[in-house]
């Protein structure tokens, strides 16, 4: 994925990457079953085929390709896989888009599949790959930020073309791009979702931003309590004891930040003797509502 790529010549082609999926599939209608100017696809030997040297994912969810396995038994492969020759190796065929199918067909025992071939450049091969992942949402935040670093160094995009040509805003394309300056033990937790981009982006200038990830996750706190844990005035932590007072005890801090996170509430415990005092807070109707309705199914 990030071997050094042979820069493309400039061709004067116009660049059809903006116009959406439509054109990139040689005028094909976007469920990929009309003809490639005029032609049907054509049908290639599975052994032909190979994952993409662009494929800006990373990880396959196991459950999903499991249901397109059962797809593909039961009605074959519907949508043409988008390839180009591959450069370095005679009779093979790189995916730009559709290495899923690919997949789900190996596993399903088919021989051949359809596929519309399109002679791309690297840069081109690259653009597809990442606009149609982006457009399907199947890239992770950290996997997207990626493609668009490789984008932005190796074919010398600007942030402005790169926006245009993904469709989506320079300030998300930005915002993205900031995911790859986050500790690696946080990028684990936004890769297997733990975390969303939001909270992510929120810790990123967090002196200690490793410890702040894992108490988000452990509360269950949203991007705006995320954000307010960043910044040091985070309401829902309970206050510091008072000069002279005994520390609490460690066991009931960690239940109160559970309880606070199961709830989304501030949570108190104050122990007396063997009994104690548990107090929830809410800033309105709603919120009372929805722990007394918790409260009766408990």
């Amino acid at each position: 994925m990030n071997e050094p790529l042979k820069r493309p010549e400039a061709t004067g082609k116009r660049n059809t990457l903006g116009r959406g999926l439509s054109a990139l599939f040689g005028e094909a209608s976007e469920d990929y079953t009309a003809v490639d100017r005029g032609r049907a696809p054509k049908q290639l030997p599975i052994e032909f085929i190979h994952a993409g040297r662009f494929q800006p994912r990373r990880r396959f969810d196991d459950d999903a390709i499991a249901d397109l396995i059962q797809s593909v038994k039961e009605k074959g492969i519907l949508q043409p896989l988008l390839v180009r020759r591959d450069p370095d190796q005679a009779n093979s065929y790189e995916i730009i888009a559709g290495e899923r199918r690919w997949r789900a067909a190996q596993a399903a025992g088919l021989h051949e599949l359809p596929v519309i071939i399109r002679d791309l450049s690297d840069r081109e091969a690259l653009e597809i790959s990442i606009i149609e992942n982006v457009q399907r949402q199947d890239l992770t935040p950290l996997e997207e930020a990626e493609g668009y670093r490789r984008l932005l160094e190796e074919f010398q995009h600007t942030q402005e073309e790169l926006a245009r040509v993904v469709g989506k805003s320079r300030s998300h394309i930005a915002n993205t791009l900031r995911l790859l300056a986050l500790p690696d033990p946080i990028k684990a937790l936004l890769h297997d979702g733990s975390l969303t981009a939001g909270h992510a982006r929120a810790l990123l200038t967090a002196p200690n931003a490793g410890a702040l990830a894992e108490e988000v996750v452990a509360r269950g706190l949203n991007v705006r309590q995320t954000e307010q844990l960043a910044r040091g005035d985070d309401a829902s932590r309970p206050p510091p004891p008072a000069k002279g007072a005994a520390p609490k005890d460690p066991d009931l801090i960690h239940l109160e930040h559970e309880l606070s996170g199961e709830l989304g509430l501030k949570v108190g415990i104050t122990s007396r003797g063997s009994g104690g005092v548990i107090t929830i807070q809410y800033k309105t109707l709603d919120q009372f509502d929805d722990v007394f309705r918790r409260l009766k199914r408990a």
